[in-house]
């Protein structure tokens, strides 16, 4: 059985090399590729701020313990990540390499001292006297001057050096201070920049005169982040103090990697690894610069040249609403579907302005997980609220690494007269649910909306997404008691209609399996479609393996984590599962059982994870009205025809492109979505400028 499984870490990985294959693509845009190699990075770093930091916790807390797919111990999971995590970065290396290279004929190049004249090493060398280093931090480390702190994932240069007693000492100097650039601009040679850290590193002899620089390197080192905020809460403390106590001691938890660029000695990597506490066979060397987040300044220096990026897309108007028109009336009329980023995400913010402002609305009700930094969500609730609406907002404090943007917004929701909610004991809330409630004389009328992604007008331009919006009875009806129990720090315990982690959907998701194995086993037509981003629960991965052997059709679309093998005879042999990474990050959630009038259709904020099915407050909606149906259903077939972005999982855990059939259309599932967005409007309509 141990075949029919992947490692959660290692199908992770397997993930951010689909990313890392998009900025080696010669298909994709130079400039776009650029992007994908800084993604592929920042993605590694939260790999190891939360993964391995959580299996360095596990290793150590619960010894030979084993994970319940593959058997594999902690320590184990560990070995076989950094040994994957190396052979991805040689690949990240040579990729920077060579698209630097390419930049170099579009205008920008990054220099090293090797490539100036003296006159230029002049400049570089006033440059660096007059604005660098009166606001350098330098320390030589000694009894009296003890190694410092190193903050997470900030680049330090560092030097063994030599004094005339033949004595040798480690000097570092954080290279990273908001008074001066990192990319720095060479005179007289327009588009040749120098980084920063390698201007420090050059001219350390300058910074440390008397010693002799032995060797010298920049270093990088990341921390672990996985900290439970239950677990360490403070009883003296409100919850959001807590929460901020909390975001300062994740920033000096354990080191779980140290990178390094030049050449250290084994002595040397030794002391550092026992200043800052770190097994030596975390440090691993890069010869690409330790931080890629400048590659979105170049990007900048170079967005005139429109052949190195994407043609522009801008969301589009959806035909489903009249904007002339009041909405409320419309979505009472019948349910609406939007797509983004194909779509705009301005109706939903249209909708709550609306109810703020409507004298008919009693109550909004909603659920905050991420947020964008000048939230316009945050700005029509505060509006309700200081219109004499009652609006409730839970705010999920412990949404990682949004923590201190959210208890900002707290505090501004408050400070507007809305009633704050800080999540449950134990629990993320991660639906993404609101609650509209309209009292019509005597009735009482909800319109609900149930997405798969943040209430964020940023990432809605960068994540697909779905948002239903509907007046539905019994939708509305069920979020009002879903409301009504976060209120009172309560799950729900039983659903007739939404699917409610963390008691109500993993059970309802099997059941549903399980009816499909009847109908196959029965000789039906049985079918399974399913797109999510990552799949870990075992009890769900069992019965979709039960389902194949049942002979159950079954589409998984699956961006990232896969812990399921296809294709293995007489057990998985009857499930497809493609991965689709390009321009846009997927992140619509859909769930399909059955055909015809058997079939049920969901659209959802939960994962196929133990996390979001047991762990956390999540909510999928059933979809009802026979046109959405029909379009989410459209929209699967399209996700499954895709030849130009999609990979396939094979027989041995391996992702490949689809390869088109020889008379097959070319299909990219992303641009078909945007050709369709664009055509459903009148041309006269097509927004084409920056919204």
């Amino acid at each position: 059985m141990a075949e029919l499984y992947e490692n959660r870490e290692l199908s992770w990985l397997k993930f951010n090399e689909r990313v890392l294959e998009e900025a080696e693509d010669e298909k994709v845009p130079l400039g776009e590729r650029l992007s994908f190699l800084a993604i592929f990075q920042s993605n590694l770093d939260e790999f190891f701020m939360v993964r391995v930091g959580s299996l360095i916790d596990q290793m150590l807390l619960e010894g030979d313990a084993r994970e319940n797919k593959t058997n594999m111990t902690a320590a184990e999971q560990i070995d076989a990540a950094l040994k994957r995590v190396k052979e991805l970065c040689q690949r990240k290396d040579k990729a920077y390499k060579m698209l630097m290279g390419k930049m170099e004929s579009k205008g920008v190049k990054i220099i090293n001292f090797a490539k100036l004249d003296e006159k230029e090493v002049a400049y570089l060398k006033s440059y660096f006297d007059t604005e660098i280093q009166p606001l350098l931090s330098p320390i030589i480390v000694s009894k009296k001057q003890p190694f410092p702190f190193i903050m997470n994932n900030e680049i330090y240069a560092v030097a063994v050096l030599s004094s005339k007693s033949n004595k040798e000492r480690l000097g570092i100097i954080p290279c990273k201070n908001g008074m001066f650039r990192r990319l720095i601009e060479i005179p007289g040679k327009p588009g040749h920049y120098m980084l920063a850290e390698e201007l420090i590193l050059h001219f350390l002899p300058d910074v440390f005169q008397g010693y002799q620089i032995v060797s010298k390197s920049l270093i990088r080192v990341t921390r672990n982040a996985d900290i439970d905020a239950d677990k360490v809460y403070d009883e003296d403390l409100n919850y959001r103090d807590h929460m901020a106590e909390v975001i300062k001691l994740r920033r000096k938890l354990c080191p779980v990697r140290m990178e390094y660029t030049r050449q250290l000695d084994k002595m040397v990597l030794n002391r550092i690894s026992q200043y800052i506490n770190i097994d030596k066979k975390f440090i691993l060397k890069t010869s690409s610069p330790l931080d890629l987040s400048f590659i979105f300044g170049i990007q900048d220096i170079v967005r005139n040249q429109k052949e190195l990026f994407y043609t522009k897309r801008v969301p589009q108007k959806s035909p489903s609403f009249d904007e002339t028109k009041p909405l409320i009336p419309q979505i009472l009329e019948e349910d609406k579907l939007l797509h983004y980023p194909y779509e705009s995400i301005k109706p939903f913010l249209s909708l709550l302005h609306e109810a703020a402002n409507d004298p008919k609305v009693v109550s909004i009700k909603m659920t905050l997980y991420r947020l964008a930094k000048h939230s316009k969500v945050v700005e029509a609730l505060c509006e309700a609220a200081e219109n004499g609406k009652q609006v409730d907002v839970l705010v999920e404090l412990k949404a990682r690494f949004d923590e201190e943007n959210n208890i900002e917004w707290s505090r501004t929701l408050e400070d507007a007269g809305c009633h704050v909610i800080y999540g449950l004991d134990g629990l993320k809330v991660h639906s993404k649910l609101c609650l509209i409630t309209i009292k019509d004389g005597d009735d009482i009328k909800y319109i609900t909306q149930i997405g798969t992604g943040n209430y964020n007008e940023k990432t809605s331009r960068l994540y697909t997404d779905l948002s239903l919006i509907t007046s539905n009875e019994n939708i509305g009806n069920e979020a009002a008691k879903v409301f009504a129990n976060l209120s009172l720090g309560k799950v729900m315990e039983h659903t007739d209609y939404l699917l409610v982690a963390p008691k109500c959907l993993q059970y309802k998701i099997l059941d549903r399996i399980e009816r499909e194995i009847q109908i196959a086993q029965d000789g039906g037509d049985a079918y399974i479609g399913v797109k999510i981003n990552s799949l870990t629960d075992k009890k769900i991965i069992d019965k979709l393996i039960d389902a194949s052997r049942a002979g159950v059709k079954i589409e998984l679309v699956i961006r990232g984590i896969n812990c399921l093998r296809t294709k293995q005879p007489q057990d998985t042999d009857n499930i497809r599962v493609v991965s689709i990474v390009g321009r846009f990050l997927e992140h619509s959630r859909i769930y399909i059982f059955g055909k015809d009038e058997r079939e049920e259709i969901y659209i959802a904020s939960a994962d196929y994870m133990t996390r979001n099915t047991v762990r956390r407050v999540e909510v999928a909606t059933p979809i009802y009205d026979a046109r959405l149906k029909d379009r989410i259903r459209d929209m699967f077939r399209i996700f499954l025809t895709d030849n130009v972005k999609a990979r396939e999982q094979g027989k041995d855990g391996i992702y490949r492109h689809v390869e088109p059939a020889s008379d097959a259309p070319l299909v990219n599932a992303q641009e078909t979505f945007y050709q369709m967005a664009y055509d459903a409007v009148a041309p006269a309509d097509a927004d084409n400028s920056k919204a």
